[in-house]
């Protein structure tokens, strides 16, 4: 047997694998700035609000601050990258309708499609540091077909801490071997094999933007590797109806 023949559920990475982060925050943001005349350089500042992402969870990680949703990081980022860019004068409705533009994300265009046909044969669901009312909104709106919302909220811990990939298979009765990652981060799909996931690479080319440098490749042998959700779905043996 095959150690994939072994999964009973695939869980995904959202941000950069089922959506599209950097488009959909340049877009929404470049909207709200010409409504208000704003002169930025929003696809700067979308960078810029992704570069703090990982410094403000290693924060929690590093147990120098409590638990903390991720909702409240992107806020205190937002706050910081606002003064910085000269934005003045929002109110707080404003700083929190940008704040959610992470609850609004658009999904790649195969991402429906590769969930659907395999959600027919497997439990699928998220495992992403996104908190749990971010992930559901972005479902809502994107028809994200998910079984259950998982991941650093409910396991209090911010991948890539082994806990988060152990607490959510347990949360499923599941043994990590039982559980597939699919993500288009390698040090994502490398912790989780760490513990004992199965794991599923989607190459994602452009999350960065037309210059990224980073994840253009699968650094290892990964269980699956491909380039859509469709492709992890043909691997998986999930028919086309």
């Amino acid at each position: 047997m095959a150690a994939k023949d072994q999964v009973k559920a695939l869980l995904f990475d959202v941000f950069g694998t089922v959506v599209d982060w950097r488009q959909s925050v340049i877009r929404e943001l470049s909207a709200f700035g010409n409504a208000r005349g704003l002169s930025v350089d929003w696809a700067r500042f979308a960078d810029e609000w992704r570069g703090l992402y990982q410094p403000a969870m290693e924060e929690v990680r590093a147990g120098r601050r409590a638990w903390t949703i991720l909702d409240d990081l992107h806020r205190e980022s937002l706050i910081t990258l606002l003064e910085r860019h000269g934005v003045k004068g929002l109110a707080a409705h404003e700083v929190e309708h940008l704040n959610r533009i992470w609850h609004r994300l658009d999904p790649w265009p195969d991402s429906v499609e590769g969930l659907i046909r395999l959600k027919r044969r497997y439990i699928i669901g998220t495992l992403s540091n996104g908190n749990t009312g971010l992930l559901v909104r972005m479902a809502k709106r994107a028809l994200l077909p998910w079984d259950v919302i998982l991941g650093a909220e409910a396991a209090r811990a911010y991948k890539p801490m082994p806990e988060c990939y152990q607490r959510n298979a347990a949360l499923l009765n599941l043994e990590p071997q039982e559980v597939m990652l699919v993500a288009a981060h390698n040090d994502d799909l490398a912790a989780a094999q760490s513990v004992g996931y199965r794991t599923a690479f989607v190459l994602r080319p452009v999350e960065y933007g037309p210059g990224q440098t980073k994840d253009v490749a699968a650094t290892r042998d990964w269980d699956v590797i491909t380039d859509s959700f469709t492709g992890v779905a043909d691997a998986m043996g999930c028919p086309r109806r």
